[in-house]
């Protein structure tokens, strides 16, 4: 029996199933549901609590302490460093990293309309497309937020978390990750176990993704270089072409601020990561 902890939303449970199918062990993964403290502060932003860790924090403490043997987390809800005691031990295949406005299309948005969104990297990024948008905020699980959306001309979700639960909205606009520079490691899963256990570690392996897990290396060194769990608006998103790993990355001077954006190619995805942070920065700062 392996104890998985894991968040106790739809789309959490329904990832912690993914990895158990993955691992072949279906009916051998007990799910160990933690609340954190994203979900305690359900209407507060998620920039007033910190940023980035407040989904997982909790959810690592029960694989720290012995409650569980692996943790199970949307890679963009992880900072970019692993707390000691703990390993990233997998990331498998990744779903669709792109975003998506849901109940309107970008091209049909009116003059002034109203979308929704906890994020402040799909405001800015959105802001730059259309500053006669407005905004108001977002938060809740993907039922809520679906159920929510009929109170604004749109709302902005994660293609892979609507794909993974089954939900069909009526209108539906897929935003290339050209248009909207998505989340570090969105679209995909990470799994967390102890680092001295070998067993759990061999088991993991066994699912990794290893093209996956080159590109969301890559993005997190791109967040690492930012500050880790930086709460500024950016993103970045990485890709093969060719024989290339590319990354188009983005950052902006803050909520409502300029956005700047940088493209890159290397071998090294690290180097890579870490180069457009700076390049962001060094734009930023000027």
């Amino acid at each position: 029996m392996l104890r998985a902890a894991t968040r106790g939303s739809a789309l959490a449970r329904w990832q912690t199933a993914h990895i158990a199918e993955l691992l072949g062990r279906a009916a051998d993964v007990q799910p160990l549901l933690v609340t954190t403290a994203g979900d305690r502060l359900a209407e507060e932003p998620i920039s007033a609590m910190g940023g980035k860790g407040v989904f997982v924090k909790e959810v690592q403490a029960a694989v720290l302490d012995g409650r569980a043997d692996l943790a199970v987390h949307s890679a963009k809800d992880l900072p970019a460093s692993t707390p000691d005691g703990l390993v990233l031990a997998a990331v498998p295949s990744r779903a669709d990293p792109r975003d998506v406005l849901v109940g309107c299309r970008l091209s049909d948005l009116p003059e002034g309309a109203l979308v929704a969104t906890g994020s402040a990297r799909r405001r800015v990024q959105l802001h730059e497309l259309r500053p006669d948008l407005r905004f108001a905020e977002l938060r809740g699980n993907i039922g809520t937020r679906l159920a929510k959306a009929a109170h604004y001309d749109a709302v902005v979700m994660a293609k892979a978390a609507l794909d993974r639960l089954g939900e069909h909205p009526p209108v539906v606009d897929v935003l290339g990750c050209q248009i909207m520079v998505p989340q570090v490691g969105q679209g995909a899963l990470a799994v967390e176990c102890r680092e001295d256990d070998q067993r759990v570690r061999s088991l993991l392996a066994a699912i990794q993704d290893p093209l996956t897990r080159r590109l969301v290396d890559a993005e997190r060194a791109f967040l690492a270089t930012l500050g880790g769990d930086c709460t500024l608006p950016a993103g970045a998103h990485a890709h093969i072409q060719g024989d290339t790993l590319v990354m188009r990355a983005v950052l902006a001077e803050g909520p409502g601020g300029r956005c700047h954006t940088v493209v890159g190619e290397s071998d090294d995805g690290g180097a890579l990561g870490l180069d457009l942070a700076r390049q962001l920065l060094e734009a930023v700062a000027r």
